[in-house]
C-alpha cells in the first residue's frame, strides 16, 4: 500500500475537529503529508501553504513527515490548506497519534515486498544477462542469445511493474499536479531502459537492459526503506521524549488553594506550583522561587541551569532543588516539547 494510499484512508473526516486555537487567536493544524521525500518537497509543501491567504506560519518536518500550520481563521478553513496541498501533488490527513504508528508501519511492509521482488529479480536478471555477456564474446547463436533476451523479459516486466509502483504513483501525482518531484526522472529513467530493452528483444537485438533497470529499482528501494525505519525510529523518539512530560500540575486558584488538572486544560495566565522532584507542566515565567532545572530534555544539556524569579521555563524541564511558582504562558498543544 502506498503512502497516498494510506493517507487517503479515512475519506470522510473532518479536519475542523483537528483544529486548535492559539493564545493569539490563529487556528492551529498538525498534518501528515505523503511524499515527502527530499528537501525540494519540503520546500513546495510550505510553500504552497505560505501561499495562502491567511497563513501566518506554515513549518514542515521531513524526518515525520508533519506539517504545522497556522491561519487566520477568518480569512481561511482548514479544507482550503488541504486542498492546497493536494493541488500541489501532497495528500495530507490531520495528525492523529493513535494512527501514525500503523502508517508507518503499512508503508514499511509494502517497501519490503517490494524490495524483496526487486532483489530476486535482479539476482536472476543478471545471472542471466552474465550468460549473455560471456556469449557475445565466444560463439552463442542468435537464437540462443534471444532466448535469454525472452527470459530476462519475463522476469523483469513483472517485478518492475509492481516494485516500481512507489516511485510511479509518486511520480504520477506530481505531474498531474503540474509539478516535479525526485520520483519523476527516477521513473522516467526505468520505464524507458525497460521500454527500449523491450523493443531490442523484439527486434533481436545484442544488447537489452533489464538487469539495470530492476537494479536500479532494487538499490532505490533499499534507500526509501532505510529511510522510513529513520523515520520511524526519530518518531519514536519524539514519542519517548513526549512520555516525560508531566500529565498534571497543581493549580494555584485566586483564593490560594491548591488542586491538581490536567496538563492539556491549563491556559495561559494560570499559576501552578512546582515542587522539587517534579517535572514542570507547561512553558512559563516563574514568579516565585529559586531552583535549579534539568533541562537536558530540551536543550541537551546536563548540567542544571539556575533559574529564580522571571526565567522562563519550559514543559518537560526536571525541577531539582526548591518549589516553584510559574505563571503559564503557552497551552500544552503549544509548548515548545509540543513542536
Amino acid at each position: 500500500m502506498s503512502e497516498a494510499a494510506t493517507a487517503q484512508e479515512r475519506p470522510g473526516i473532518d479536519p475542523d475537529l483537528f483544529v486548535r486555537r492559539t493564545e493569539e487567536g490563529l487556528a492551529r493544524l498538525d498534518l501528515v503529508v505523503a511524499g515527502m521525500h527530499c528537501a525540494g518537497c519540503l520546500r513546495k509543501v510550505e510553500g504552497a501553504l505560505k501561499g495562502l491567504s491567511g497563513v501566518e506560519y506554515a513549518r514542515a518536518n521531513l524526518s515525520t513527515k508533519r506539517v504545522a500550520v497556522r491561519w487566520d481563521p477568518a480569512r481561511l478553513e482548514a479544507s482550503a490548506v488541504i486542498r492546497a496541498l493536494a493541488d500541489t501533488g501532497f495528500a495530507a490527513v490531520p495528525f492523529d497519534p493513535k494512527l501514525i504508528g500503523t502508517l508507518d508501519d503499512r508503508e514499511s511492509r509494502s517497501l519490503l515486498k517490494a524490495l524483496g521482488v526487486a532483489g530476486f529479480a535482479a539476482a536472476n536478471v543478471m545471472l542471466v544477462s552474465v550468460s549473455v555477456w560471456s556469449g557475445l564474446v565466444s560463439d552463442m547463436d542468435e537464437t540462443t542469445r534471444s532466448f535469454f533476451h525472452w527470459v530476462s523479459a519475463l522476469i523483469a516486466l513483472p517485478a518492475i511493474a509492481y516494485a516500481g509502483q512507489p516511485f510511479f504513483r509518486s511520480a504520477l501525482k506530481a505531474l498531474r499536479a503540474k509539478s516535479m518531484n525526485m520520483d519523476v526522472p527516477i521513473a522516467l529513467a526505468v520505464i524507458l531502459a525497460t521500454t527500449m530493452s523491450l523493443v531490442q528483444t523484439m527486434v533481436n537485438a545484442r544488447h537489452v537492459y533489464f538487469d539495470a533497470s530492476v537494479t536500479l529499482l532494487f538499490f532505490l528501494l533499499i534507500g526509501r526503506y532505510l529511510d522510513v525505519q529513520a523515520r520511524a525510529k526519530a518518531c519514536s523518539a519524539a514519542e519517548n521524549l513526549l512520555g516525560l512530560r508531566a500529565t498534571a500540575a497543581t493549580l494555584i486558584a485566586p483564593d490560594g488553594t491548591h488542586k491538581s488538572i490536567a496538563v492539556e486544560n491549563l491556559e495561559p495566565g494560570m499559576k501552578v506550583l512546582v515542587v522539587a522532584g517534579a517535572r514542570i507542566p507547561a512553558d512559563g515565567e516563574i514568579l516565585t522561587g529559586t531552583s535549579e532545572i534539568d533541562t537536558s530534555l530540551v536543550t541537551g544539556e546536563s548540567v542544571p541551569e539556575q533559574v529564580k524569579a522571571g526565567t522562563s521555563v519550559f514543559a518537560g524541564t526536571l525541577n531539582l532543588g526548591a518549589p516553584l511558582v510559574i505563571r503559564v504562558t503557552k497551552r500544552d498543544d503549544d509548548s515548545l516539547l509540543a513542536e
